[in-house]
């Protein structure tokens, strides 16, 4: 926080302390910046609407998956930050998708019931999810909503009795998971059927589910409270008007206005899908949300998308959350600005409380680009909290504030989040207290803060940290055997469909994945094959094969250096290797744009049903090559992906099994993800000289150690990383023999990008240049710089 001088021309009035909330702290002084006070009456008697909650949504979908993976104690350090009381965000409000085997955003979430009848209540994580965050707050309250349905239902008909039997059903097994839902929505921003909501009401009464309040509707604008108005019977069955993204979708949140049919109805109105914004960067719009989402159209309730992102790097939206958390094999992880900023209400209130209106809730100065606040009052009628955010002021803002109507006039307590600093020390930093002298106390507030102010006590910041990311080490292999029967297998992604761990078929014992989604869902999003991913986007010259079994006839895949996913999910960059049970064959490429391309294509004897046969896709360099039983079935050339996962796949919605998944380096183009580049004729690692993290620190070689400094990642954009956020660059954007070759942070440039190839070079993509030790020399601390390709050991490398 950045301290500004005071204006000691100006008087406080009366009997009133002024405080400065600086770097330091808040600091009592003479008076206050020149900044006109607004002065704000919190008057305990003066209650408006009944605040329900801040919170998130784990699902649409699949961005909580890997989380379930993470080992311990980082599993429980992201939980504890997520839900625990005074720890971190204190989720009040928490949102699980009922799963319906459709990709709903990031992943398909599995379904309870993939065919009719055949139930299964310890599916996927959302309701393990719901366990750990009742276990850290059992005050929480549980929201369920759907995205997608499995294709049974109502022949298709999303708005069918058979779609409220499976709510049922869904609401069934979260009981026996000691789970109480208090609220669910109908189908997500799919408008809504009040016939069909009215039967929902109807079976929630009947099934002992009468205290579970309905959502209306989960869609974009406020037409729920349209029809409340005018139908009385749709009016009985909706409990909460819920209306998503009300103040813009992936904008500033400087307006959020609901509308007055939806304040007409007297339900509580909620922004019951917000946020969709980076962990850090979205921060601001964050808390906007919120005290104007209450200021501009009365809102109670704020449910951010989504939770935390535990998936994988190369999907859609993989920064967008409260916690990032993607790498579960070495059980690093994120905390997000908006995480405090979700803190800097949840710690402060909680559901049940009351707004208080008047001036104890309003725009600063009366003037929304100075920042706004919000007051509130607790269940006891004496503890109360304010919000201020200052995310739009120019200047320091100063409020005069009087405390009546039964409220405490003790001492405050206030904590801060500084939304322009990028350290996440200054975010959620505890205050010196401030003690009002007859009620009254004055504060000058920052620009771009958040200041929570409180006569509660038991606020806390955590003190988990995280360890360092690392790559999933190669070789990497799972037989699928050490789990249960209709569980997930580790790491492994759903993408549409569902894949689950089942016996194995075919006279194999032991367990294999299947494919157990058997006909198309009724989607949220577009339809695409049934596949899932698994493994690190760094992985760049490995074989992976796995063992197939056709089930029925059609399509199997094997993905390997699967990059980025664009919206649907079809849109996948891979390559494929797709195998029909007639014996057709093809090496293929897909692209971000949803292309299909063949490169190489033939035929071989037919592989029948219910057998087993190996297939392989090997990865050196721009070189492919396919493998089936052994035998080579093609080898193609193709630069367009460097590195990727693995994936498996069935084209459309067969229930194949698949066995004995492996990935293994391919020494012959360099191998391995991560590690040492070693120098062919030195024998020595390019070094960062003395580990040093600065910009322009020039590369050298070294005797190879293991340290940081001599550990990098090759990415999907083809950047060889070090220390998580540093690229090997050539310095200033340098083409021409000798440019030096230095570290910088990661920006993009084609001087950061490198095609690694399987003669051992490492090509500088803008220069078109060879990485070089400069000379021809071997001894440390040789430098590094790009020269024209010519054969020399000196440009020859290895990744290991």
């Amino acid at each position: 926080m950045h301290a500004r001088r005071a204006n000691a021309g100006r008087r406080l009035p009366a009997l009133a302390l002024a405080v400065v909330l600086t770097a330091a702290g808040a600091t009592a002084v003479n008076a206050p910046p020149a900044q006109a006070a607004t002065s704000i009456a919190v008057n305990g008697g003066a209650t408006g609407r009944v605040f329900d909650g801040v919170g998130a949504i784990s699902g649409g979908g699949g961005n909580s998956r890997l989380l379930v993976d993470y080992p311990e104690p980082q599993r429980s350090q992201v939980l504890d930050y997520l839900f625990k009381p005074g720890y971190g965000a204190a989720v009040q409000l928490l949102k699980l998708e009922i799963g319906g085997d459709a990709n709903s955003t990031d992943g398909a979430e599995p379904s309870h019931q993939h065919v009719r009848g055949d139930v299964n209540c310890n599916v996927g994580y959302e309701f393990w999810l719901g366990e750990q965050a009742v276990a850290r707050n059992p005050d929480i309250r549980l929201i369920a909503l759907p995205w997608a349905a499995p294709g049974w239902i109502g022949g298709g008909n999303f708005w069918s009795q058979d779609m409220i039997d499976y709510d049922i059903s869904w609401l069934n097994c979260a009981k026996q998971h000691g789970l109480t839902v208090h609220y669910i929505g109908g189908w997500n921003e799919r408008g809504h059927n009040k016939t069909w909501y009215q039967n929902l009401r109807s079976a929630l009464n009947a099934n002992g589910y009468g205290a579970v309040q309905i959502v209306g509707d989960d869609s974009f604008g406020w037409s729920t409270a349209d029809d409340i108005l005018n139908d009385q019977a749709f009016r009985a069955a909706v409990g909460v008007v819920g209306a998503h993204y009300p103040c813009g979708y992936l904008g500033a949140a400087t307006s959020c206005p609901s509308s007055a049919n939806a304040v007409a109805t007297g339900k509580p109105l909620w922004a019951s899908e917000f946020g969709s914004q980076d962990h850090v960067a979205g921060s601001a719009p964050y808390i906007r949300s919120i005290t104007r989402g209450y200021l501009d159209g009365q809102m109670t309730g704020f449910v951010n998308w989504p939770l935390v992102a535990a998936l994988y790097p190369n999907l859609p939206f993989s920064t967008d959350a409260l916690a990032v958390a993607p790498s579960p094999w070495s059980g690093a992880y994120r905390l997000g600005r908006s995480l405090w900023a979700n803190a800097q209400v949840a710690q402060f209130t909680q559901p049940g409380w009351r707004f208080l209106t008047g001036s104890a809730s309003g725009y600063l100065g009366g003037n929304r680009n100075n920042g706004s606040y919000i007051s509130l009052k607790s269940t006891n009628n004496t503890d109360y909290s304010t919000v201020y955010e200052t995310s739009t002021a120019s200047a320091a803002q100063t409020v005069d504030v009087a405390v009546t109507g039964g409220l405490s006039g003790g001492a405050v307590h206030v904590w801060s989040t500084d939304l322009g600093s990028a350290n996440p020390a200054d975010w959620f930093v505890r205050q010196p207290d401030v003690t009002p002298t007859g009620g009254r106390y004055s504060l000058t507030l920052q620009p771009n803060r958040i200041y929570s102010v409180t006569t509660t006590t038991g606020q806390g910041r955590g003190t988990a940290t995280s360890p360092a990311s690392a790559p999933l080490a190669l070789p990497y292999s799972d037989d699928f055997d050490a789990y249960a029967s209709r569980t997930q297998a580790r790491y492994f992604s759903d993408m549409q469909g569902s894949y689950e761990v089942r016996p194995c078929a075919g006279g194999r014992t032991g367990q294999c994945l299947q494919q157990v989604t058997p006909i198309r869902p009724i989607e949220w999003q577009d339809d695409s094959d049934a596949f899932g991913l698994v493994g690190d986007t760094t992985w760049n010259n490995y074989k992976v094969s796995v063992d197939v079994n056709m089930q029925q006839a059609g399509t199997v895949t094997l993905l390997g250096r699967a990059n980025t996913q664009l919206r649907p999910q079809g849109h996948q960059a891979a390559y494929q290797l797709r195998l029909a049970n007639t014996g057709a064959w093809a090496i293929a490429k897909s692209t971000t744009s949803g292309t299909l391309t063949t490169l190489a294509s033939g035929s071989r004897g037919q592989l029948g049903l219910n057998t087993w046969h190996n297939a392989s896709l090997s990865f050196s360099g721009t070189q492919i090559t396919a493998a089936l039983d052994g035998t080579t079935l093609g080898t193609v050339t193709d630069g367009s992906y460097a590195a990727g996962q693995v994936g498996l796949g069935v084209v459309g919605y067969q229930t194949n099994m698949f066995d004995n998944l492996s990935v293994t380096a391919n020494n012959g183009g360099g191998g391995g993800t991560v590690g040492a580049i070693r120098g062919q004729g030195s024998g020595r690692c390019v070094d960062v000289p003395n580990q040093s993290q600065a910009n322009g620190t020039v590369t050298v070689l070294w005797d190879c150690n293991g340290g940081a400094n001599q550990s990098w990642t090759l990415t999907a954009a083809k950047q060889l990383v070090v220390y998580g956020g540093k690229c090997l660059d050539v310095a200033n954007r340098g083409t021409a023999d000798g440019a030096a070759v230095d570290i910088y942070d990661c920006n993009g440039g084609t001087n950061q990008q490198w095609t690694v190839n399987s003669d051992g070079t490492i090509v500088g993509v803008g220069s078109n240049k060879c990485l070089d030790a400069t000379g021809g020399a071997t001894a440390n601390g040789t430098p590094l710089e790009i020269w024209t390709c010519n054969g020399g050991s000196n440009q020859k490398w290895s990744m290991s």
